[in-house]
């Protein structure tokens, strides 16, 4: 029986996954069967970490906006701000208050006096 001659189509999928993997270290970038593997772990991890990231942004954003409201006031917190908000129906998101809460605190402070009001 004659030898038969694969065609391209599985060298063109090695080569996507050997591109992905190229910077990998050792033979996580060498070897086709862990380049794989590592492939489909850095993709599980990539996926999982984006919802981390929100995550983690949105309690970096609470902690900066509670920090400066517990400055001007003792009684005052960021639970009672968010509610206050709510109820004068100002729709200020978390990031955009914690970036008002960075720049420019007398802003925030005349915001959350408004909302007492």
């Amino acid at each position: 029986m004659t030898r038969i001659k694969r065609g391209y189509i599985a060298r063109r999928r090695r080569t996507k996954i050997r591109l992905f993997a190229s910077t990998f270290r050792g033979a996580h970038s060498r070897l086709t069967r862990t380049m794989t593997q590592q492939k489909m772990r850095a993709l599980v991890s990539a996926h999982r970490d984006r919802g981390r990231q929100k995550r983690y942004f949105r309690r970096l954003w609470i902690t900066r906006i509670n920090a400066v409201i517990r400055e001007n006031k003792i009684s005052y917190s960021y639970s009672r701000l968010i509610h206050d908000l709510h109820k004068g129906q100002l729709l200020l998101n978390r990031k955009i208050l914690a970036q008002i809460a960075i720049s420019n605190r007398n802003c925030l402070y005349m915001i959350s006096n408004e909302i007492i009001k």
